[in-house]
């Protein structure tokens, strides 16, 4: 048997092996849009495909999500990794992400808010809750459009773990 102590939980909870990384927009439907780093986010469903991102408050895109049906989900890869980083260190409220990042908004086929061109994946969610949970309010998204790049290689998704940016590992063991 394991020998263990009591910790404080915010570090226990940060045993969590590393989250995917994302960049989630959201448009305010006057023509605006705000692209913001997620290292919370979560599948909730796979049938019907439901997809969460958590949001603090504080967040500028927090208040665009408060009035927005949708938003877009992109998963970028290993050479967006500066991008991202600006994006997470960067408001919407004081500089435009797309011009700065040189991200192209490409418009989504199934919602307001685009997507992001440069990113191997994008997915489109309609929000269908609302979620607060402590310092964080969930969005949950159906996925109601999903775009793949053929090359897409699943080895190259950042993930974020302990202030670090990564790429998956080695496999430890199949099912």
């Amino acid at each position: 048997m394991l020998e263990k102590s009591v910790v404080n939980p915010i570090w226990a909870c940060r045993a969590f092996p590393a989250f995917p990384v994302v960049l989630a927009v959201v448009s305010d439907g006057k023509g605006n849009s705000n692209v913001i780093t997620i290292a919370l986010v979560h599948m909730f469903s796979f049938n019907p495909p439901v997809l969460g991102i958590g949001v603090s408050p504080a967040r500028h895109s927090y208040e665009m999500l408060e009035a927005a049906n949708d938003f877009s989900i992109n998963i970028p890869s290993m050479d967006l990794v500066e991008e991202v980083l600006y994006c997470g260190q960067h408001s919407g409220r004081e500089v435009d992400k797309f011009e700065d990042c040189g991200f192209v908004p490409t418009p989504a086929k199934k919602i307001k808010s685009p997507v992001i061109a440069e990113c191997p994946v994008n997915l489109e969610c309609v929000k269908r809750q609302r979620i607060d949970a402590g310092d964080h309010v969930w969005y949950l998204g159906e996925v109601v459009n999903a775009e793949m790049a053929k090359d897409t290689d699943r080895e190259k998704s950042l993930m974020y773990w302990s202030g670090d940016f990564r790429v998956p590992g080695d496999i430890v063991r199949k099912r």
